[in-house]
């Protein structure tokens, strides 16, 4: 029996984003969908994958353009109340090798559009990883459907077969899910988040600051309950980026609509969250007073360390944050991390540098590794964190720490610490 591959934060941090070994790259193995990894694995999968974030438009439809194997698992939308906002072009084999379906797709949609009672404000054509090795146009595909029916089309790239690239499916979408924004006149209190497709936790402390700044309206895709309000996103004198998967979108919404961007990253490090405000202000010329917020964060932390002690603990990659950084605060903070099971790329490379200084023997595992069918949890591990990490690690307390509602900042330190201390208290896992 082979052992679940892993490699050391020591021994990966020597290399580089380059020269990831095989295991780590998906594009050189099999894909193992271990069942910890079922909720994110595909991109089309639950949580807000590429087809759930293709509906965040409201008043959106969903066209899915694919063979009955890239379908199958749509079900699980359904589920969360999307049945009805969820269309199928199912393909077969003569449809994939010459391609023909791709003149069918505005017939499709004007079909779709007849069975309606209502016009939808927008419908998403889900394309697979059968368009991204065909090359189909899908801008223009788009183009022929809104001049077929009159209503905008817009694409959804579920390739996974891009996983590892610079830009994503998850990249992709969100950039899809903001084209359709047209050019208004800006207002100069108006801003918007970018990120993620709910929104941030109320008790954020972004709100406050912001609009201590003289900012009123704050906008986020995941508040917008109207086809109306989502178009007010082209108000906003700028944008802040708090995902990096963010970026294409912000850039395009740059380039169209003059918006210009500012990005944050969601860490989970005091003392980065401290320097991430004071240089927001000075872009912005504002002083952000976030005493208040960063004592409350660290007194949360103080508090679980005096009740649970500096706990070992595994980290995984189904959770609202990013693997690497958090692991890298949590070290910092004076706990031990032995295991991780993430992605590694060349966004979070330079966390996995700053972790080996701290815990080079932490072993990094990959989800997606055929290897981990022999997979063996350590005895050391404590407590988890992490969907994923929960179910490798059965009867361990954990918090899956991936709700819907997103942490960012210092309430993002809070929300963690407080749920993993009812975990705790409760001896089992929770969200």
């Amino acid at each position: 029996m082979v052992d679940a591959y892993y490699i050391t934060a020591a021994e990966l941090a020597s290399r580089s984003p380059d020269d990831l070994p095989e295991e780590l790259n998906s594009s050189k193995h099999m894909i193992y969908s271990s069942p910890a990894t079922l909720d994110f694995n595909s991109p089309g999968a639950k949580g807000f994958g590429v087809k759930r974030a293709g509906l965040v438009i409201p008043g959106s439809v969903m066209l899915l353009i694919a063979p009955g194997c890239c379908g199958r698992n749509t079900q699980l939308l359904n589920e969360l109340g999307y049945s009805e906002r969820f269309f199928y072009l199912m393909l077969d084999d003569t449809d994939i090798v010459t391609g023909r379906y791709v003149s069918k797709i505005p017939e499709a949609c004007e079909e779709l559009l007849s069975e309606m009672e209502e016009k939808p404000s927008v419908i998403m054509l889900c394309v697979t990883c059968v368009d991204a090795l065909l090359g189909t146009d899908m801008e223009r595909v788009c183009r022929a459907c809104y001049e077929r029916t009159g209503v905008k089309a817009a694409p959804a790239y579920m390739y996974a077969l891009t996983r590892e690239k610079r830009l994503p499916p998850m990249g992709l979408v969100r950039k899809s899910v903001y084209s359709l924004l047209e050019k208004q006149k800006r207002s100069s209190n108006i801003c918007n988040l970018l990120g993620y497709f709910s929104a941030l936790d109320d008790g954020c402390e972004i709100y406050p600051l912001l609009r201590s700044a003289g900012i009123k309206q704050i906008g986020e895709i995941g508040r917008c309950s109207t086809f109306e309000e989502y178009s007010g996103l082209s108000k906003a004198n700028f944008s802040i980026v708090l995902n990096s998967e963010a970026r294409a979108a912000a850039q395009d919404m740059q380039e169209r609509l003059s918006i210009p961007f500012i990005e944050l990253t969601r860490m989970f490090r005091l003392d980065k969250i401290r320097n991430q405000y004071r240089l927001l202000g000075q872009a912005i010329g504002a002083t952000l007073d976030d005493s208040v917020y960063y004592d409350a964060a660290k007194a949360a932390v103080e508090a679980f360390i005096r009740k649970h002690g500096a706990l070992t603990l595994a980290i995984g990659e189904s959770l609202n944050a990013d693997s690497f950084e958090l692991a890298l605060a949590l070290c910092e903070y004076g706990f031990k991390v032995p295991e991780i099971y993430g992605t590694v790329g060349e966004r979070n490379f330079v966390f996995v540098r700053k972790l080996a200084q701290l815990s080079p023997e932490t072993r990094i595992y990959s989800n997606l590794s055929p290897t981990m069918m022999n997979y063996l949890p350590a005895p050391e591990v404590e407590a988890v964190i992490g969907a994923d990490a929960c179910y490798y690690h059965k009867g361990k307390p954990g918090v899956e720490f991936n709700g819907e509602n997103q942490p960012f900042g210092y309430r993002g330190v809070t929300m963690l610490f407080e749920a993993l201390d009812r975990a705790l208290e409760e001896g089992g896992a929770g969200k």
